[in-house]
């Protein structure tokens, strides 16, 4: 670690620990080491966290951190630099960064791969700048990496108002793409249509099959990015055009569907999906790369801009799972760790 004795790091601090998986109130404030940076990782004074699916499924018990990674729950976080350790130059001490880790997010200090940090854009704060790292990541490594999206093309994208959603519908239009959106109320998709969405869909009121074949003139739309799974399966491969791609991130409706694989080999698409924590350093560390080319001078400019619903101090982690599992947010719900953030 180098130049650590520039900054006075306490030995404890607070955070959100999972005390046993359930619900909402399994989180708790819990008092634990402040964690040491390791060759190529960085310690950052969090300001602000974001909070996001992943997170409440480690809560219910459904998604173990991958080996090695922090227990606590919190997958981004924005602040600033306070050690380095050993191999790092990108970043010095005093740097304010926002960065995408496995774990340990909710909580006063946090670990962080400094090929995973990205600094804060240009006039933005760090609860901004700590609402970035999760939901972009995913975008761009399964809407343009794994989708192969490209402009000129068309996207569908289910949740339009999550935080998933809102950053597909300003980076997709930004880059020259078209992107139309299920949502679950009609406030949600003025909002969405409002943000750039060509057509938003109320899922509960329209079938959004239909929609899509009489926005695109029958003839579908190039990438498919589901988070719900279960029966929106057959009906995202009726929405694709051929050679299409469908793109899996989640299965908030479950992962099993009956599937005419007919339809899959006439039309040659493409079924795929992943998932990103569990990945290693250096495959982040690429798309860290291509965000901070071809996507931060859209937010330094800004043409793109994280949608944020609300913020909660750390200490209310249990109300902001609540909230996110009432569906009834738009965009990112945010922990506030620090009051400067």
């Amino acid at each position: 670690m180098t130049d650590s004795a520039q900054i006075q790091i306490p030995t404890q601090m607070n955070a959100i620990e999972i005390a046993e998986p359930g619900g909402p109130e399994a989180l708790k404030m819990t008092q634990r080491p402040v964690p040491q940076p390791g060759p190529g990782e960085v310690l950052v004074e969090v300001a602000a966290a974001g909070v996001n699916r992943p997170d409440v499924m480690q809560r219910q018990g459904a998604y173990a951190p991958p080996p090695g990674a922090s227990d606590l729950p919190g997958l981004e976080m924005a602040g600033r630099i306070v050690a380095c350790g050993d191999g790092v130059e990108s970043f010095r001490i005093g740097d304010q960064v926002c960065a995408l880790v496995t774990g340990g997010g909710y909580a006063e200090y946090c670990v962080a791969p400094a090929a995973q940090c990205l600094p804060i854009p240009k006039g933005f704060s760090l609860l901004e700048g700590a609402a970035l790292p999760e939901t972009f990541f995913t975008v761009w490594s399964n809407v343009f990496d794994r989708g192969g999206l490209e402009p000129g093309q068309k996207l569908l994208v289910h949740g339009g108002s999550s935080g998933i959603g809102t950053t597909a519908i300003q980076m997709v239009s930004a880059l020259g793409g078209e992107v139309y959106v299920t949502a679950g109320s009609e406030e949600k998709c003025r909002f969405c249509e409002e943000l750039g969405a060509k057509r938003a869909i109320n899922y509960k009121s329209q079938d959004f099959v239909e929609a899509i074949k009489e926005e695109t003139g029958k003839e579908g739309v190039d990438v498919v990015l589901d988070m719900v799974g279960g029966s929106y399966i057959p009906r995202n491969i009726d929405c694709l055009k051929p050679e299409g791609r469908l793109v899996f991130i989640a299965f908030l409706g479950g992962p099993k569907a009956e599937v005419n694989f007919g339809k899959v080999m006439m039309k040659r698409l493409t079924i795929t999906g992943s998932t990103l924590r569990a990945r290693d350093v250096t495959f982040k560390a690429a798309i860290a790369a291509a965000l901070q080319s071809r996507v931060w001078p859209l937010l330094d400019q800004g043409r793109v801009k994280p949608v944020i619903h609300s913020r909660f101090p750390l200490a209310q982690a249990s109300e902001a799972h609540a909230l996110m599992e009432s569906s009834t947010h738009i965009g990112k719900i945010m922990l506030d760790v620090r009051s400067e953030s």
